[in-house]
């Protein structure tokens, strides 16, 4: 079986895309010979190339003029013709983007619906445009992969594909999360300028994700939760905006400048040392078609306080509370409960590494591989062939 996948999210670690196609291409690369397994990449892009010949370069005709133009392209016109001219017999695109005209059984899959689920996340008529594009071109894939059960939910309701097409095939963290000894967490912390107990969030910065709701929530309790700070994780936005608001501003009006404690961006090689140190994570998003960092917290023996609604409850499992979204008394209250009961933190610690051993990234590619062998099964050339035989 030779599988052709897009590569447009390789080398961009810092996404949960680029995450995900980084961990199952290096699984997939495991079970799938040389000569099976080829990845797609635009060329534009001027990624590290490695010295693996299953890496492939493809241009398009917008390369330094149009970014949007050139991933279109990409998506639509490269990626298919690259794959039939190499005899691709099951094309895998990692995201949500398939090709309208596919060239073979074709994998898509969508991790969430973001812009379907919440309006101002398709604001502009390109935004639009391309949902529309996209979503009709889901149609014409052979089988649909998506992270948990509450995002395929939502695909066979806002997109109306029917549940025969879609299959579950959840995400996982990776191994260096798991709890650590004191020694392995403190130079990281003291590195960071982390000097006392602390509460953590890490993610990122755009409305849904809560950290506004977060910020007031805190506020409303600091002074009972005198001796734990707020530490916030991850690349803070270059301007603040309507969609992406910095949170900086709010705290100087909450005067919490010494309460809490903005890091930046965080190494891969630091992120299972600092969740691995919080007293407990904290991930209040409005909606999330997966919720990795929530998975990896609970991966470290870190109990987590996450939002119901969306994927989170069934991605923490029983390591962590759940209040609705946008509640920030409830989140306020949830956080005086965990900070304040230590029994109650190394029950919900025991309860999510029981969960967070359901998940790996060898059963991601192996539920993978067995769909790449439904959707060829399921093609007409080989429903001839079978017969034929």
């Amino acid at each position: 079986m030779r599988v052709g996948i897009n590569g447009a999210f390789w080398g961009m670690t810092d996404t949960g895309s680029g995450q995900y196609l980084h961990r199952l291409y290096d699984m997939l690369a495991v079970h799938l010979s040389q000569d099976e397994l080829s990845l797609f990449l635009p060329v534009c892009k001027g990624y590290p190339w490695a010295d693996d010949p299953r890496l492939l370069s493809l241009s398009t005709p917008f390369g330094g003029c149009s970014e949007d133009l050139g991933k279109v392209w990409f998506e639509q016109i490269a990626f298919p013709r690259a794959c039939a001219g190499r005899r691709i017999e099951v094309a895998h695109v990692p995201y949500f983007a398939p090709p309208l005209f596919p060239p073979c059984p074709t994998v898509v899959t969508i991790h969430d619906l973001i812009p379907f689920r919440l309006a101002e996340y398709r604001g502009s008529v390109k935004v639009r445009l391309y949902m529309r594009l996209v979503a009709r071109a889901a149609r014409e894939a052979t089988l649909i992969l998506t992270d948990s059960r509450a995002s395929a939910d939502d695909i066979e309701a806002l997109l109306r594909l029917p549940a025969e097409r879609v299959r579950i095939v959840p995400l996982a963290a990776g191994p260096e999360c798991r709890p650590l000894p004191p020694e392995k967490i403190c130079p990281v912390l003291e590195r960071l300028g982390i000097a006392r107990p602390y509460m953590l969030y890490l993610g990122g910065f755009d409305r849904r994700k809560g950290v506004l709701s977060l910020l007031r929530a805190f506020a409303d309790v600091e002074r009972i939760l005198s001796d734990v700070d707020l530490v916030i994780a991850g690349r803070l936005p270059a301007g603040g905006s309507s969609l992406t608001p910095d949170p900086r501003p709010l705290v100087g009006e909450l005067e919490l400048e010494d309460r809490v404690h903005f890091t930046g961006p965080i190494a891969e090689e630091d992120k299972p040392a600092l969740l691995a140190g919080a007293l407990f994570f904290l991930f209040p998003s409005l909606y999330e078609g997966f919720g990795l960092p929530a998975l990896e917290a609970v991966s470290c023996g870190t109990p987590a306080i996450v939002t119901s609604g969306s994927s989170l409850e069934e991605i923490v499992g029983g390591g962590g509370l759940v209040v609705p979204p946008e509640d920030e008394r409830a989140l306020a209250k949830a956080m005086i409960q965990l900070a304040h009961d230590d029994a109650l933190r190394e029950e919900l610690a025991r309860q999510g590494l029981a969960h967070a051993a359901n998940f790996s990234w060898d059963r991601t590619a192996r539920e993978t591989l067995a769909a790449y062998q439904e959707a060829l099964s399921l093609s007409p050339i080989s429903r001839l062939r079978r017969r034929a035989a």
